[in-house]
């Protein structure tokens, strides 16, 4: 995602799979340009579009996608959840 030089290690959990992906990325990395990795490797279907999940960072929902990692104060090893944006029925 981003030159090797200025890259660390972020996790992501994707709830819709359970599972924590890490990513290695930049200060300059987009909250878009994260989430949309996150799914395509957790997913790995491609079937869900990205504008249906909701990315958080210390528990607040992060609403405006074109800000950077380094805009968030995120450094390395920082957690990040995405989860769905409309809840779903409990079978």
């Amino acid at each position: 995602m981003t030159a090797a030089t200025d890259a660390f290690p972020v996790r992501v959990m994707v709830t819709d799979v359970w599972d924590t992906i890490v990513l290695s990325v930049g200060a300059m990395t987009t909250v878009a340009e994260l989430k949309r990795e996150a799914l395509a490797r957790a997913l790995k279907s491609g079937s869900s579009p990205a504008g249906d999940y909701v990315l958080k960072y210390r528990g607040a929902a992060v609403t405006d996608e074109s800000r950077t990692l380094g805009d968030l104060g995120a450094g390395a090893n920082a957690p990040f959840i995405i989860l769905p944006i409309k809840r779903r029925p409990v079978s």
